[in-house]
């Protein structure tokens, strides 16, 4: 066999005694918990405190994904010209001021849906910035072997805040006004601001790209090598076709489930907090067993399961009751399911992607496929707003549901159904031919952090 050497994960130093890494660890779990309570308090303040409609509160949703759809392109070009750790910190920076504008404006009475609207579109920018950033981060810290441990580990810590997350959001609404709670995620933007600035590893900043002739490239053209690149690739065309199925659905049920949750059903804020923090054990379960599943059944097939999971858990959420013991048991099964095969599906399908593309196309590889993928999640949100105007709440839910399931076909259409391992060599990326080196899923790994939805965190 040939290629360079693997070092097995019991003969590497521990993660934990890595310092970046843990600064990075404990930037992620700090943000991700914060970043809980707004994805409860956002659509109540909306619903409760402002009387939106069905069809605002899809809006709403849709709006903060918007910049997904403007700015990632260009966004990962200039991020492939620049180093990313400031951006990161700017990013955490300008979302925490942004927040902190909603309880400033309720202290003042003066909180109208208009401004959630502008802060949703915000925060939505910053964090187009932010999450393509992070994608491509992580390997500027970490040796390529340490990846899969290290986010793995990340996978936990943002498995665990949505266990306490939720739960915390529900509580606090409960005993403060919900803008209150917000301001206590706009605290965690800046404390994960501040682990993410003491990093002490310094990246060298990318060279500057030239043509045949010499030229530096224009952006515009970096950006179109970016798109020939993922549509190019057979895996990666797979992965995105899917992923923008599923979150086109997914933006669609859960723009609107907030309405069934808070204005048809009137749970109370408490209990829904509650079960659906313990229901996020599932996230922690995905965690767990993320880089042991592909070894034992392959990695397209894990793909695959993870994709076929998802739309039986979507369902049974739409079904869920007025009655409260058996909206417990609806919604924890339901979240359970959701956030383990979402958390299995997002460690495979990145770490495919992160192998297969070469350092210096990162960004644009991570911004061209969040274009596609997370460019969905605005045109569900309103697609959901319609449906539910048009139609009852809950059938319009189940519709959705019902729908995602087509997430599976691009999968069951590709090679990557029968893909056993990771290629190891990133010049496999150019497409389904070629010899290459077999990787184990445990070569690498990139991690799913992101923020902000009602529902599980979008699939990457």
């Amino acid at each position: 066999m040939t290629g360079r050497s693997r070092t097995s994960p019991s003969a590497r130093a521990s993660l934990w005694r890595h310092p970046d890494f843990v600064r990075v660890w404990s930037a992620a779990a700090v943000s991700i918990l914060g970043s809980q309570i707004t994805i409860i308090a956002l659509p109540f303040i909306a619903l409760t405190m402002l009387g939106a409609s069905v069809f605002q509160v899809s809006l709403l949703a849709a709006v903060e994904m918007l910049p997904f759809l403007f700015f990632t392109l260009p966004a990962g070009a200039w991020l492939d010209r620049v180093r990313r750790r400031p951006v990161l910190v700017a990013a955490d920076i300008g979302r925490g001021l942004a927040l902190l504008t909603i309880p400033a404006a309720y202290i003042l009475d003066s909180l109208t849906i208009e401004q959630l609207f502008v802060v949703a579109f915000v925060t939505g920018t910053f964090s187009a910035f932010f999450d393509i950033a992070d994608a491509s981060y992580l390997p500027a810290i970490l040796d390529r072997d340490d990846l899969v441990d290290g986010n793995a580990n990340l996978q936990i810590s943002y498995s665990v805040a949505q266990i306490g997350g939720p739960t915390l959001g529900g509580n606090l609404i409960a005993v403060m006004a919900a803008p209150f709670a917000i301001a206590v995620d706009a605290l965690s933007f800046f404390v994960s601001g501040g682990f993410i600035s003491s990093i002490r590893r310094r990246e060298t900043k990318p060279e500057r790209r030239v043509d045949a002739s010499g030229q530096p490239t224009s952006m515009v053209a970096e950006v179109a090598e970016g798109l020939r690149y993922v549509l190019g690739n057979g895996y990666l065309r797979a992965i995105a076709a899917s992923t923008g199925t599923t979150n086109l659905f997914g933006a669609a049920l859960f723009g609107v489930f907030p309405v069934l949750i808070w204005h048809e059903l009137k749970l109370p804020p408490a209990f829904f907090g509650t079960v659906m923090g313990l229901a996020s054990v599932g996230f922690l379960a995905g965690a767990a067993v993320s880089s042991r599943l592909p070894n034992r059944i392959g990695l397209g097939r894990t793909i695959v399961l993870a994709t076929a999971l998802g739309p039986p858990a979507f369902l049974l959420l739409t079904l869920t009751p007025a009655s409260l013991n058996v909206a417990a048991v609806t919604l924890f099964v339901g979240w359970f399911v959701a956030g383990m095969s979402q958390v299995i599906y997002n460690v495979a399908q990145v770490s495919l992607r992160q192998a297969i593309t070469p350092s210096d196309m990162q960004s644009r590889m991570n911004a061209t496929m969040r274009f596609i993928v997370w460019g969905t999640l605005p045109v569900g949100s309103l697609l959901g707003g319609v449906m539910a105007t048009l139609l009852p709440v809950r059938a319009a839910l189940v519709i959705a549901a019902v729908a995602s399931s087509a997430a599976i076909l691009p999968l069951l259409l590709s090679p990557l159904r029968s893909l056993r391992e990771i290629p190891m060599e990133a010049s496999a990326a150019g497409g389904m031919g070629g010899a290459t080196q077999p990787g184990s899923i445990g070569q690498t790994a990139v991690a799913a952090r992101t923020r902000r939805r009602p529902e599980p965190d979008p699939t990457d």
